[in-house]
């Protein structure tokens, strides 16, 4: 009788357990009030942002002004900003693409783009070079850079 609860223990433990595990090559998104903040994966970066395996030089691979927020649940600066870009994502729907990188899932994507330093936010024109900003900034901060790196024409 032991043998058979542990047995049936183990394969709820099992079962639970992979299904937590997501697949890592799906993003998770967030929706804030109908507005999709998308988490990003390494596979999905190079295909929407940035493919670093493919171009040594920058190159966007989207059309649509973005911001990644580069951040670690551990990290409270990183809580502190989390909410100001989603209010961010919300208010600029639409007109730019707001994404997320967990670093302590995404290690290569961080290292590759030389994130160092929590948070880090990464502003990336339609056309141009991306412009980064380090530490949990004010909203009116935010909301300047989002006008005057993302929004110019």
């Amino acid at each position: 009788m032991k043998k058979y609860i542990i047995s049936i223990l183990s394969f709820f433990f099992l079962a639970s357990a992979i299904s937590f595990c997501g697949n890592p090559s799906v993003t998770e998104s967030k929706s804030v009030k109908g507005v999709t903040v998308e988490q990003l994966t390494s596979e999905v970066f190079k295909k929407k942002v940035f493919n670093y395996e493919v171009n040594k030089d920058w190159k966007y691979e989207g059309n649509t002004p973005a911001i990644i927020d580069f951040y670690a649940d551990w990290c409270p600066p990183c809580r502190q900003l989390s909410p100001l870009v989603e209010e961010i994502a919300k208010e600029y729907s639409g007109k730019i693409l707001v994404y997320k990188v967990n670093t302590d899932k995404e290690k290569e994507l961080t290292m590759k783009m030389g994130i160092s330093n929590l948070p880090t936010l990464i502003f990336i024109p339609a056309s141009g070079k991306p412009q980064y900003t380090l530490g949990a900034l004010p909203k009116s901060t935010l909301v300047k850079a989002v006008n005057e790196i993302l929004l110019v024409k």
